[in-house]
């Protein structure tokens, strides 16, 4: 009698799977020097939040020390990033592994 070993192949990844290990958090953190009425306009011409969004987003940055503003693909996130950097908010990127 001979046994043999069970064959395995590779799964391949689904696209809920890769877009899972494409998604990135543009997260803004708090800093000392921007007034919330400025944070709320940039929220609202960066990402078209409407003024109760906007305002929610920046209360949690204020209260909690960061907001997680947009998820999505990595290229867009750093553009985001870049985006917010310029209007001279502190955003960085993480990995989105809750999702």
């Amino acid at each position: 009698m001979t046994t043999t070993a069970p064959v395995t192949t590779p799964k391949e990844k689904t696209g809920a799977e890769t877009a899972l290990a494409d998604s990135w958090r543009v997260v803004v953190l708090n800093d000392p020097v921007n007034l919330m009425s400025y944070v709320v306009l940039v929220f609202r011409k960066v990402f078209g939040f409407d003024e109760a969004t906007a305002r929610r987003h920046m209360l949690e940055v204020h209260e909690r020390g960061r907001s997680v503003v947009w998820r999505g693909v990595r290229e867009q996130a750093e553009a985001y990033a870049y985006t917010l950097h310029e209007w001279h908010l502190t955003a960085i990127l993480e990995r989105n592994e809750t999702d």
